[in-house]
């Protein structure tokens, strides 16, 4: 995660959830005041007619452009506009425009995990069913446990997966070797503490980075990674929350032992701290995903062929190493007139793998359309990563058996406070147990979702 809206594909500004969150719930309250907020107000229509709006933002939009000169040869009848709307600006405009009935808003709308499950609850028109118009019929076409993020009842489908990004372990090989590691021996996280121990006696150069106060609110993507490992989450499938599962205590227990033996280099500032650190080479590994081998290239190209990449260690021994942490979906608006029109754009762009492999060439993003990665694109050697096959490493991952997870509309809160809870352990040596609990509590009181324990 860790993710800067400008600089990856995937763009899921955690920076703006409590602003969401907040905007949301205004949002909600004005619609029931005037009676409006359901924007389910528009119609199928013509599926091969009609002038349509897509809204996504940077990189995945000109991916969007790209594709509609093809499109277009097929549906001669459709025209199509992508607007880069921009990240985090597309949330607020998505949020506005609902409450406001649908006014305004776009036919295609570009979102992710974090904020469809807040948009489907709070405005229940306000995406299409896209089973009504024959997504259902692709249900098992992408990688496991996203259907039943984009169709929480297994009938309604509120979008299609677009892209999927599994948990990834980058790391600098030289120094893993100036220190005499093995990082293919990395079975657990134990095992990493303990290379760590090593390569920092060996090179100067800590582990991981951490944003330690959480000066921005992505700064639990490590924690959430390792709750993902372990097949858990903030939430249960039944919305409870479950913050404070063993899973969760394990999680932080590790990155309690991290710290405590100086083991994570503070990455308060966020984003530009991590890039500062890349160039400075002040950490060993970074566990982010599938998206930030790009972001490595780009940004520390004089460090080609020091890099590679693997599956992270599992949380216990013979656990998981296999996570889909985040993903985007293309939705239709429940307001659109051209319905039919704009389902045959996210059909012809997310179900043609031709689509999804045009689409990974020029931006890097990868699918989540399983398909796609029998091309050979996703089977290349890369140069930069010393001649490793980086793609193969996700593919694998995104093979593997994977739990739908819960973001839920309260993922804003949960954030605020298991990055505050996180931060008491690394400032001032909480007990995980402790903060944990009191922070599943506080999440309780809040939302007046069950705890369970």
């Amino acid at each position: 995660m860790n993710v800067s809206p400008v600089n990856t594909p995937l763009g899921i500004d955690r920076r703006r959830l409590l602003q969401l969150g907040g905007a949301l719930a205004a949002a909600t309250s004005l619609s029931a005041c005037s009676g409006s907020g359901s924007a389910g107000t528009g119609s199928a229509g013509d599926k091969n007619k009609g002038s349509i709006t897509v809204w996504s933002w940077q990189g995945p939009a000109t991916a969007l452009k790209a594709l509609v000169p093809e499109f277009r040869k097929k549906h001669p009848g459709i025209e199509v506009t992508v607007q880069d709307i921009g990240n985090p600006a597309i949330w607020d405009k998505i949020t506005t425009a609902m409450a406001a009935g649908g006014e305004g808003l776009a036919d295609v709308l570009h979102i992710g995990v974090d904020y469809l499950p807040g948009y489907a609850e709070k405005f229940p028109d306000g995406l299409a069913d896209l089973d009504e118009l024959g997504a259902n019929r692709y249900r098992g076409a992408f990688a496991p446990g996203l259907w039943r993020t984009v169709s929480p009842d297994g009938n309604r489908v509120n979008a299609l997966p677009w892209e999927a990004n599994s948990a990834g372990f980058w790391y600098r090989a030289d120094l893993f070797e100036k220190a005499g590691v093995d990082a293919g021996a990395l079975a657990t996280w134990d095992d990493a503490i303990e290379a760590g121990k090593k390569i920092k006696a060996d090179t100067g150069t800590r582990l991981i980075g951490i944003d330690k106060p959480a000066s921005q609110a992505d700064a639990a993507n490590f924690f959430q990674m390792l709750l993902q490992l372990q097949g858990t989450f903030y939430f249960n499938a039944a919305g409870d929350i479950t913050l404070d599962s063993p899973e969760a205590v394990r999680a932080m227990e590790i990155i309690k032992r991290l710290n405590d033996a100086g083991l994570v280099s503070d990455f308060s500032g966020g984003w530009n701290t991590m890039v500062r650190s890349l160039k400075m080479s002040t950490v060993a590994v970074h566990a982010s995903p599938t998206w930030f081998g790009g972001v490595i290239e780009r940004e520390v190209p004089q460090q080609k062929g020091k890099w590679r990449v693997q599956l992270p260690p599992a949380v216990r021994p013979g656990g998981s190493r296999s996570a889909t942490v985040n993903s985007t979906h293309l939705a239709v608006a429940g307001s659109s007139p051209h319905q039919a029109a704009a389902w045959s754009f996210v059909e012809y762009v997310l179900t043609r793998p031709a689509s999804q492999v045009k689409i990974y060439r020029d931006q890097a993003i990868a699918p989540a359309l399983m398909k796609a990665y029998d091309d050979a694109a996703f089977h290349e050697p890369s140069a930069y990563f010393g001649g490793q096959k980086r793609g193969e490493v996700f593919v694998k991952a995104l093979k593997a058996p994977s739990p739908a997870f819960n973001y839920s509309a309260d993922y804003a809160r949960v954030l605020k406070v298991v990055t505050d809870a996180q931060t008491k352990v690394l400032l001032k040596g909480a007990d995980p147990a402790d903060v944990l609990g009191d922070a599943a509590d506080q999440l309780g009181k809040q939302t007046g979702r069950k705890i369970v324990r």
